[in-house]
């Protein structure tokens, strides 16, 4: 199948209500929005025709669309994705959708030379997702767009959709579709929820795993980009860090953002930080390690280190292990405590390895070391670690991610300078390639 879109990665998929209700300008939001830039500007932009905008102002939203887009689309450092509405179970839905496409899409309203496609909400199973693709085909015919020009992609809010995924290795690439249009395969936990018939003691959303793993898994297999649904507690950062950690274990890097601020997070989140730390398994919480004078020191109260004779006692929650020196326990920390790299600790790992490669070495070892303070007990710790292509490969993806961030939002650069250094950026550019 073949990629119509350069776009490898998208971290940030940030809403904006087309109308607003009762106000003297009811784009205002999607005006602000069109002005961000920067970290809090997204790598996609969603004007959001559908649930973020009353059905009354859905008309007046399309016409939003076009003359804020008009307005200050080339200038907008991002993709641009308006979200129509759509519904697998009503014609009379996914007629408005055409309506409203048929009309922003005409070149002539000075829009759609800045939109790179449509997001369609609420599709069902695979020969609804074709109605879609079909309706853009025909949009493209009536504007002279070229086939398959804008960008489709869906949302995933219904067991069907949800199962639909698993045909898109057979049906994209058939001559009677343009499915190699699809781009995004975003969650939608709120509508899966209900259509799910799904019930929690609380009232809160099921975390689903296994559809934020179905997604992901399908991008991968078609070639799309995976990704998660909106985290509604726009004040809860930390709960929205650990979504997105969580969910780029999964190979799902790019989450729905509802606020700029939570836009800031979510570009940052799949980067590598700026300095590596230490995290250590304080009895099943991953706690940071205090970096002090090149020591890393554990201040909780859930880790103990007691000397016992020549040797060491070493408390984690209520477990006690008896260690008959340092070496001991240097070895029992080792099993707790796990290094997060740097953008510089990887970037100078690949050029090593990149080097030895060249002298024709298949494998070397890499040491990562420091010293671990417990209490009033300080202890040396370190590891190898064996490299070798496949640990490269591996490795390389936040490398190939922050290449493509940098490729494409030229608006972050000087961001991406302060983070990391002008040196730092250089070489990252230019490591693996």
């Amino acid at each position: 199948m073949e990629r119509k879109h350069a776009r490898k990665f998208v971290r940030t998929f940030f809403t904006s209500p087309t109308a607003v209700e009762g106000e003297d300008d009811s784009a205002k939001m999607m005006r602000s929005a069109a002005q961000l830039r920067g970290m809090q500007a997204p790598d996609v932009w969603v004007p959001d025709n559908e649930d973020a905008t009353a059905p009354n102002m859905r008309d007046e939203g399309a016409q939003n669309i076009i003359d804020v887009i008009s307005e200050h689309g080339e200038d907008f450092p991002a993709e641009i994705h308006p979200r129509i509405v759509w519904h697998r179970d009503s014609p009379d839905t996914r007629h408005q959708g055409f309506k409203h496409l048929m009309e922003i899409a005409d070149p002539e309203n000075g829009a759609i030379q800045h939109i790179d496609g449509f997001v369609i909400p609420e599709v069902g199973d695979i020969d609804d997702w074709k109605k879609a693709d079909e309706f853009l085909t025909i949009v493209e015919n009536e504007h002279d767009l070229g086939e398959g020009s804008l960008a489709m992609s869906v949302i995933v809010e219904c067991g069907a959709s949800e199962l639909a995924m698993e045909e898109l290795r057979t049906e994209i690439g058939r001559p009677s579709n343009n499915l190699e249009r699809l781009f995004m395969l975003v969650n939608g936990e709120v509508d899966y929820t209900k259509s799910m018939r799904a019930i929690t003691p609380t009232g809160e959303l099921p975390p689903w795993p296994e559809l934020r793993h179905n997604t992901s898994r399908a991008a991968d297999a078609a070639g799309l980009i995976a990704v998660d649904g909106p985290y509604d507690d726009i004040r809860d950062v930390e709960g929205y860090r650990e979504r997105m950690t969580d969910n780029q274990a999964k190979g799902q890097l790019g989450i729905w953002s509802l606020t700029p601020g939570q836009v800031v997070e979510a570009n940052k989140s799949p980067l590598p930080p700026a300095a590596g730390y230490w995290l250590i398994d304080a009895a099943g919480d991953e706690v940071e390690l205090d970096e002090e004078d090149g020591v890393w020191a554990y201040k909780g109260d859930r880790i103990s280190v007691e000397e016992s004779g020549d040797g060491y006692v070493l408390t984690v929650g209520t477990d006690e292990t008896e260690v008959a020196d340092d070496d001991e326990l240097a070895q029992e920390l080792l099993d707790l405590v796990s290094y997060v790299p740097s953008m510089n600790d990887i970037v100078d790992s690949m050029e090593e390895f990149e080097a030895a490669k060249e002298a024709g070495k298949g494998a070397i070892a890499m040491t990562q070391a420091a010293t671990v303070r417990i209490g009033d007990v300080e202890v040396d710790i370190s590891r190898d670690r064996m490299w070798d292509e496949a640990t490269y490969q591996a490795l390389q993806t936040p490398i190939t991610l922050f290449q493509d961030v940098y490729d494409n939002r030229p608006d972050q650069h000087d961001d991406l300078a302060e983070l990391y250094s002008e040196d730092v950026v250089e070489r990252a550019m230019e490591v693996g390639n």
